[in-house]
């Protein structure tokens, strides 16, 4: 779990220490102003986004058919050449090409996620899932200033340090780490459920199943749409800049690590997966209903302690559609799950930005706030979903499907 932990908390700490720099270099490379940058790092988003959505099946498949351990240093590898050709491209085409490499081996989070459910009991995996929330939030608190220190002292030298890192996890992971999926426990590779529907055909295998992973991308859609908008809503509404945003985000990541430590373990002790979700789905809907209707900023850093109480929704909803399948599926399922934070990447941004400025013209109807309000009215549908779907089974001890020769 050290190990795991540890190329979770390096994946976040890579995509902070870029964030603050990469507009910037953007800028010099397609010879453009700020303005139009914006634009260009959105592409440059939608393209790994994209890339995942179609990678992420057949990483999950890769996973169940030959181990996690490989997988987790094919992927740290990928991201290791992603960050040096970010940090050598001549031209903003050598971008996208590395976004693209990121993309099509962003499996690190999947097979990490299958790699725990393979070594974990199914009655303590929400807690184990929970530790990825926390690893998240640790890198998004600590990448941003320091890519914003290194930026200044060379605009490229974060993407180095950031493809050290991941090299000195990779040669970590080389020696130390072991394979948590036995032989006999995998599953021969099968190309029609290598693609995004055959992966998310498998959430349909288990009767209500489905709502599970609705709910789960209802919840990625919302932290798209809060991505995408919140820095542009805080100087409409506020005029907040920079400093004041940095704060805000700080917060966000600050308080979500405590609740994913702290309470995740608690919560489904007290209450169960099930009450565990509905509780953050809940929490998560007056969050976003403060951020839609605040009427001064500390309501915004209300709302922030609400929405980060939530995200004890995700390890809970992880661990109800884990336990709801055998062994041989964890990665399959991980690389659903991936598709579907792949395709809310591409949608939420776009369907937030789009209500954002819809509803913040000069009309009868204006409300900045707007994308925030219908967040959290599809959260309390999402609520719904939980409480009508049906209790997971225990996964079993065998493969649903006999092991094949190592070979495809």
């Amino acid at each position: 779990m050290g190990f795991i932990f540890a190329v979770l908390v390096i994946d976040s700490l890579g995509f902070g220490l870029i964030a603050p720099i990469l507009p910037e270099l953007v800028q010099k490379l397609a010879h453009v102003p700020a303005s139009h940058a914006a634009l260009w790092v959105g592409v440059l988003s939608m393209t790994f986004a994209a890339t995942q959505f179609f990678a992420a099946p057949i990483l999950g498949q890769l996973s169940d058919r030959y181990g996690r351990r490989r997988l987790i240093l094919i992927s740290l590898s990928g991201s290791a050449a992603n960050y040096i050709l970010l940090a050598f491209a001549p031209t903003i085409g050598w971008l996208f090409i590395g976004r693209f490499l990121a993309g099509a081996t962003a499996g690190n989070v999947s097979a990490a996620s299958a790699y725990i459910a393979d070594i974990t009991p199914p009655e303590k995996r929400a807690q184990r899932f929970g530790l990825i929330g926390a690893a998240f939030g640790l890198g998004f608190m600590a990448g941003p200033m320091l890519g914003g220190f290194l930026g200044a002292i060379d605009l490229r030298l974060p993407f180095l340090v950031a493809a050290g890192l991941v090299a000195l996890n990779v040669t970590y992971g080389i020696f130390v780490l072991p394979e948590s999926l036995p032989v006999e426990r995998r599953r021969p590779l099968r190309l029609r459920e290598a693609t995004p529907l055959g992966a998310m055909r498998l959430l349909t295998t288990v009767p209500r199943l489905w709502r599970l992973a609705a709910a789960w991308s209802v919840r990625w859609f919302g932290l798209g749409a809060l991505q995408a908008v919140l820095v542009l809503f805080t100087e409409l509404r506020f005029n907040w800049g920079p400093q004041q945003n940095g704060l805000l985000f700080a917060a966000v990541g600050v308080s979500s690590t405590i609740v994913q430590f702290t309470l995740v373990k608690r919560a489904v002790a007290w209450f169960g997966e099930r009450g565990a979700a509905l509780i953050g789905f809940t929490s998560s809907a007056i969050g976003y209903l403060l951020f839609g209707f605040a009427p001064t900023p500390a309501f915004l850093f209300i709302g922030v302690a609400f929405t980060s109480l939530g995200s004890i929704a995700n390890p809970a909803i992880r661990s109800m559609i884990s336990r709801a399948l055998p062994p041989d599926q964890q990665g399959r399922m991980a690389g659903a799950l991936s598709s579907i934070e792949g395709l809310t990447a591409i949608a939420a941004p776009l369907t937030g930005a789009f209500v954002f400025d819809l509803f913040s013209r000069h009309t009868a109807w204006r409300l900045p706030g707007a994308p925030f309000v219908m967040v959290s009215a599809m959260l309390i549908g999402a609520g719904w979903l939980i409480l009508t779907s049906a209790p997971p089974k225990p996964d079993t001890s065998t493969p649903s499907t006999p092991p094949a020769p190592d070979t495809i």
